[in-house]
């Protein structure tokens, strides 16, 4: 079909340009890495972070303090916050990428009386625009010339697509019909035509959507908001440890170790002595702050997003927000899309009934005879124009999907062209619903296909398994395995010959005889019964939102499993959801698991009451129509044949629009917090045994048992590293088969708190007598002798790294709730090399510390001595294990029942 149109002028371009806008559509505005870094800096651990750097560097400025403790607070603040951003802000930058990449459309308009390609955003009101099968329409308009049929899916949610003709010319455009209206975002499917634009950008359909995405508000993710109820409660706990610390501090000097004078005498002395024991506690206050901070959680954080970040781009998971990943782990409800998603997005022939009611769901099953047949009958009787140069990918060229089903199932008959000519021609319409062709040539026959109930009533006779033509001797049994099919959403075509002429009535053919009846539908993918079965072991409430016919709808998720396990399962239209109050709906939610005939806001409305009831709602979307509803979940799954929008308003892109894969990426949420978890077990446990020695060394003799640099080296460098470690845990199935956590569930759980409180109580028990035991000081003898460089003695030096082993070896302990602490150790690829290169690092620092971290190089002997006395920590964390394992459970069981 061949279209002239002079278009607009450039003149007229920029007149239009200047009254309605351009085509460009408002995106939403990306943060810089500096924006980004300053919204990390508010971070709550990070603000301790910063309170304690400040008050270090005012006592460093006034000389009470050493350079390097206020270094290594910032340096601690500095990595935590930078590879957080550079971690979001690259992988934001790369996205943005991509989606520059997709709108980079070029769109066929008429302008200056010629033919031209112009960008999409460059299109005005007015303009005449060329649409060909496979274009997208790249605004809203009016159909003015020629025809279409456009798949409207991305807007509507409907699969089926929509035929759209031209309009009258001059037709008004408030009232004209929706037949003659195109919309941004549709794709054509068949046919050609030229439409006039009528709005453009912000005034489309698709712009409007955008500017709802744009106003919605973002809450805080499951992590976020544990994060900050657990940042407030150490604020807290060390404000008060470090109020009580410099008290006791003071205490001590003044009424415990008083001058021979007396109390009075203390407060007669210096002022500079006294003045110097202020900044002693105050140091030890600042001290506890900084034991009592995770330092390393907000890089851990940042790395073991980033590590599984890859991992799932791996498995065709790109995640766009970091903290979309852990927010997927914490799912107890999902809505999920039927088609791509759970289905193939495509017809196809899912089954072949020949007369006897025999079923075959595979060509080469059918008898040789009865198939060459069908694959003739079907070759010959299409308006398609089939391009078979290439055998493996032939091009059928005008074919719709019930055509494209067909042929591609008889694709080894594609190729066979034949002696064949075509006598007469009876096309497909709605009111006859049937197609015919007579030929010539190798075979004289009228090949007829349509609709069974019509074809039927035709057919006498149909072929045997060796394709010769017998009576239809039980059309009953037919009758009822096509009643089965139906039953299964499947679409039934009948296809018949007969060696009948057509006429010049055109009327369906007399004496047919049936081939066979073809049973067509979207088919599930292979892996969908098997992922949904994952996510509801999971604990995960699965709910099929999607626009086909209630029937249709209730097949699809019998057969993928969703109504098993549930005798009150509910299934619920459009109209009927329409006509339920809220609270009605939150009832019903615990056993709503298909909306069919759906509108696009009835996915907002089940989001919003799913949040409203504290549930971690989830939403995948691949249109238009789901960009509101997938911005507005707390984790929005954007398939990635989906729209642009869409994609921009996820959490989450499903690259291969696989539901098995957005399975893989709640697995890696999941184990993303079995990892924080392991890791808080560790960094606390020293966090509490730190503040207990920095508490109770002063009442044991010892003003400063652990210098503050050397307390940073175990709270920055040695727990960073070791939370590298743990970012590395292996993704373990048996995490899928565990309830997903509460929103409003602790980070930390009564069985974290028992390894915490004890093993910290206990690291701290060991320290004090280690400190204060002359059988300890008799192991290291000359170890008191002050290195005048270092200022530090062998047996401080001693008691440094037996604190730190305690806490290496407390690693492998937190690493694991099982007494294997083995187990899966090697899958980590991470532990194995990194806390060998702690004991390492710990080694060459106390060898080459000097005066920064207070050492002294310790002999051989002494290094064995310390490193089996630290030991102890692993047999006495398994007696805690089997006894937790004894009396109240074991955790593992529990979770997985």
């Amino acid at each position: 079909m061949k279209f002239t149109y002079p278009g607009l002028t450039d003149q007229a371009v920029e007149a239009s340009r200047a009254q309605h806008g351009s085509n460009a559509v408002a995106s939403q505005e990306i943060e810089t890495f500096w924006e980004k870094l300053v919204g990390n800096l508010k971070d709550p651990i990070i603000i301790i972070l910063i309170v304690a750097l400040l008050i270090t560097v005012a006592l460093w400025l006034f000389g009470h303090g050493e350079w390097y403790e206020s270094v290594g607070i910032a340096f601690a603040v500095v990595i935590a916050t930078f590879v957080a951003t550079w971690s979001e802000h690259s992988n934001e930058q790369s996205f943005q990428k991509l989606m520059e990449e997709a709108s980079l459309i070029l769109v066929k308009a008429f302008r200056n009386g010629h033919l031209t390609e112009i960008s999409i955003n460059d299109l005005v009101v007015g303009d005449q625009i060329l649409l060909q099968p496979g274009d997208t329409v790249p605004t809203d308009g009016l159909l003015i010339a020629g025809h279409a049929e456009v798949d409207e899916a991305a807007l509507t949610g409907e699969s089926e697509p929509v035929k759209k003709t031209a309009g009258p010319e001059g037709a008004d455009l408030a009232t004209v019909a929706e037949e003659h209206r195109l919309s941004r975002a549709g794709l054509l499917v068949d046919g050609e035509c030229v439409m006039q634009a009528t709005a453009v950008g912000d005034q489309t359909r698709y712009g409007q959507t955008m500017k709802e995405l744009l106003s919605a508000e973002d809450r805080l993710s499951p992590l976020q908001h544990k994060l900050t109820v657990l940042g407030g409660r150490i604020a807290t706990f060390g404000y008060i440890g470090a109020t009580f610390i410099f008290i006791a501090f003071m205490l001590n000097n003044i009424f415990w170790e008083p001058l021979p004078e007396g109390v009075a005498s203390y407060w007669a002395q210096d002022g500079g002595v006294i003045f110097k024991d202020f900044v002693t506690a105050a140091i030890l206050a600042i001290i506890v702050i900084v034991v009592a901070v995770p330092e390393g959680l907000p890089m851990m954080i940042a790395m073991v997003l980033a590590i599984n970040m890859k991992k799932l781009l791996s498995v065709k998971v790109l995640v766009r927000k970091l903290l979309g990943i852990e927010t997927a782990g914490s799912l107890n409800i999902l809505f999920t899309d039927k088609t791509g998603t759970l289905t193939q997005g495509r017809l196809s022939v899912s089954a072949f009934l020949t007369g006897a009611a025999t079923r075959h769901e595979k060509l080469e099953d059918i008898p040789q005879a009865l198939r060459d047949t069908a694959g003739f009958a079907l070759r010959n009787n299409t308006s398609a124009v089939i391009d078979a140069s290439d055998p493996n990918d032939p091009k059928m060229v005008g074919a719709d999907r019930t055509e494209q089903a067909l042929l591609r199932f008889v694709m080894p008959y594609l190729a066979q062209s034949g002696n064949v000519d075509i006598v007469d021609v009876i096309p497909f319409n709605s009111s006859r619903k049937f197609s015919a062709t007579q030929v010539t040539g190798d075979r004289a026959l009228t090949l007829v296909k349509g609709a069974p109930e019509v074809i039927l009533r035709n057919c006498a006779r149909c072929l045997d398994a060796e394709g010769n033509a017998v009576d239809l001797s039980d059309p009953g049994a037919l009758e009822a395995a096509m009643r089965e099919l139906s039953s299964r959403a499947m679409r039934l075509l009948a296809v018949a010959v007969t060696e009948t002429p057509i006429d010049d009535s055109k009327a369906l053919p007399t004496n047919l005889t049936l081939v066979g009846v073809f049973g067509m539908r979207d088919e599930l993918r292979e892996t969908s019964y098997a992922s949904v079965k994952t996510a509801k072991n999971a604990g995960i409430h699965v709910i099929m939102i999607t626009g086909d016919a209630k029937e249709t709808a209730q097949a699809i998720a019998k057969d993928v499993g969703l109504l098993e396990d549930d005798p009150q399962a509910i299934i619920l239209t459009s109209a009927e959801l329409s006509q339920l109050s809220d609270e009605e709906v939150k009832q019903k939610l615990p056993h709503l698991y298909v909306v069919a005939r759906a509108f696009p806001t009835d996915k907002s409305r089940l989001v919003k009451l799913a949040k409203e009831l504290g549930l971690v709602a989830g939403m995948t979307g691949d249109g238009v129509n789901d960009a509101p509803a997938v911005k507005n979940a707390d984790v929005g799954f954007a398939m990635g044949s989906g729209t642009e929008m869409t994609k921009e308003s996820g959490d989450i892109v499903i690259l291969d629009d696989n539901f098995s894969s957005l399975t893989k990426a709640v697995l890696y949420g999941r184990t993303l917090f079995k990892s924080i978890r392991k890791f808080l077990i560790f960094q606390l446990t020293v966090g509490i045994s730190a503040v207990l020695v920095a508490f109770l060394g002063p009442f044991f003799g010892h003003d400063l048992p652990l210098t503050m640099t050397q307390l940073l080296w175990v709270n920055i460098i040695m727990d960073t590293l070791a939370g590298l470690a743990f970012a590395g845990e292996a993704a373990l199935q048996r995490y899928m088969l565990e309830k997903p956590i509460r929103r409003d569930e602790p980070l930390i759980n009564g069985d974290m708190w028992s390894a915490i409180l004890l093993n910290g109580l206990l690291v701290a028990v060991l320290s004090l007598l280690f400190l204060t035991s002359d059988w300890t000081h008799t192991l290291f003898p000359g170890s008191n002798e002050l290195n005048a460089e270092t200022r530090a003695t062998p047996f401080a030096t001693a008691f440094f790294t037996f604190f730190v082993f305690l806490h290496i070896f407390n690693t492998f302990n937190a690493r694991t709730q099982g007494l294997n602490l083995f187990e899966n150790l090697f899958e980590n690829r991470l532990f194995p090399i990194i806390i060998p290169g702690i004991i390492v690092m710990q080694a060459v620092f106390i060898a080459f510390g000097g005066e920064v971290l207070r050492t002294v190089g310790l002999s051989i002997s002494e290094w064995t001595t310390v490193v089996l006395m630290a030991l102890v920590i692993i047999p006495i964390d398994l007696v805690r294990k089997i006894a937790r394992n004894k009396w109240f459970g074991n955790p593992i069981r529990q979770e997985t029942a």
